[in-house]
């Protein structure tokens, strides 16, 4: 579909202005992947749908799985070119040949990159969370501001369509009245429950670098590709996956800053078996003074709402909004007023390829390409975008805070200020995790 058309569609609607200031930066960006696995390549190719770029290089440790990624992309972008590959992202970065990059690794190879790319002086898109501990994410923070780069996170519930409509028709006009409460959860079975032996890494796999900064574990199936969440070593678990995107969206929703405080319990408590070492069941609640937000993730179970398995129930005095990826309900408290409910939009006609993409989230790209777009409008105008890296990191620190309140078993005071844990100099050291040799733990102040 070319620039006209697409303006031109019913995809384009309430995007029009913005898409045509995107396409109009977007001419001639050349874009740049590093992790080409499973979420790399939905993000690539949904940003190839709504801009004219050319991706002119790709990134993975796993040369069978950048070299498939670039076949796929050749016959998808529109001078039908295959990018360039690389095995080390930093190579891949002193080309001097790209305008932006997509970042879609581990949690655990996010910060390092991501840096380099702002020393690059190149735009960044990374997948949430951007981090695995706090110090991370404050480094990340600064590169970004030191080096003037526009960096979206791939929190893309700040661009889905009807959770935007929810936000604005129900939120931000006081339907709900005064918002005190809100739930936020996950009851996805979504927690590794096999325990397979540990073997040798496949040959088209550098385990040591995919390793990097992270520690060196026996190399086991779980690993890769994708089920790599299954351990603490390289990300934070269902609360780092999945909580940071309820209650990312939350604080968009409501323009919700840090929390106060944080707390959290939970373990593993039914799947003992299992080789994964992250929680199959934890709360957290997040205090921002007025609002209490309280996560809940079960790996077993039923859920509560099987309409709403992974969603956020805002509870006001005036009645009560279920926002999810797939719809929203409000529910009022007066009998005289009509509910109201909302589908996710899912684009097909707009995106035929959509319906035959190997392991697209069919119902998450219309968010990806609507956080493509405000990316490209922010790199046009030099702005913030919708998911900034200051709010992917607050999203990020908050979930690594719960993890960390559940490690010590008590409740966390956060200074946003100092970045410390208020009174608690054991909680602040943990803000900082160990860096497997020879990388070197990045610093906010050494950016």
């Amino acid at each position: 579909m070319d620039r006209r058309n697409f303006l031109h569609s019913g995809a384009a609607g309430a995007w029009s202005l913005s898409a045509a200031q995107a396409f109009a930066a977007g001419e001639n960006k050349r874009v740049g992947l590093i992790g080409s696995g499973w979420y790399g390549k939905a993000d690539l190719l949904r940003l190839i749908q709504v801009a004219p770029v050319e991706v002119v290089s790709l990134c993975d440790v796993d040369k069978k799985m950048v070299e498939e990624a670039a076949e796929l992309v050749s016959t998808r972008q529109r001078s039908k070119k295959k990018p360039r590959t690389f095995h080390d992202y930093r190579e891949m970065l002193k080309q001097k040949d790209l305008d932006i990059v997509l970042i879609a690794t581990p949690d655990h190879w996010h910060a390092l990159p991501m840096i380099e790319a702002c020393k690059a002086g190149v735009d960044i898109y990374v997948q949430k969370p951007i981090s695995v501990d706090v110090v991370e994410g404050q480094a990340m923070v600064a590169a970004a501001r030191k080096y003037g780069r526009v960096v979206q996170v791939g929190t893309q519930r700040r661009s889905t369509p009807h959770l935007i409509e929810a936000r604005d028709r129900i939120i931000k006009e006081g339907k709900l009245g005064n918002i005190a409460y809100v739930e936020i959860c996950c009851y996805y079975h979504m927690r590794a429950t096999a325990n397979p032996p540990d073997t040798a890494p496949p040959p088209n796999l550098d385990y040591e670098f995919w390793t990097g900064p992270a520690p060196m574990r026996p190399y086991n199936d779980l690993c890769h590709p994708r089920r790599w969440r299954a351990f603490m070593e390289y990300g934070n678990g269902i609360v780092g996956d999945m909580c940071v995107h309820m209650l990312d969206m939350t604080r968009w929703m409501m323009d919700l800053g840090w929390p106060l405080s944080i707390s959290s319990s939970g373990g593993i408590l039914v799947d003992k078996k299992s080789k994964a070492n992250i929680s199959d069941t934890q709360e957290a609640t997040f205090d921002f003074g007025g609002t209490k937000v309280v996560w809940t993730h079960r790996s077993w179970g039923h859920p509560p709402d099987p309409k709403y398995p992974w969603a956020a129930t805002f509870y006001g005095d005036k009645g009560t909004l279920k926002a999810g990826v797939m719809s929203y309900d409000y529910i009022p408290m007066s009998k005289s007023e009509q509910p109201i409910h909302k589908d996710v939009a899912y684009e097909l006609d707009q995106y035929p390829e959509d319906r035959t993409e190997k392991d697209l989230e069919r119902h998450v790209a219309p968010a990806i390409r609507g956080h493509m777009v405000d990316l490209l409008k922010n790199i046009a105008s030099r702005g913030k975008p919708v998911a900034d890296i200051e709010q992917g990191h607050i999203s990020t620190a908050s979930c690594i805070l719960a993890n960390l309140s559940m490690q010590l078993g008590r409740t966390l005071r956060w200074d946003p200020v100092r970045h410390q844990v208020t009174g608690d100099a054991e909680a602040t050291r943990l803000l900082r995790r160990a860096y497997r040799k020879p990388w070197t733990h990045p610093e906010p102040s050494k950016v």
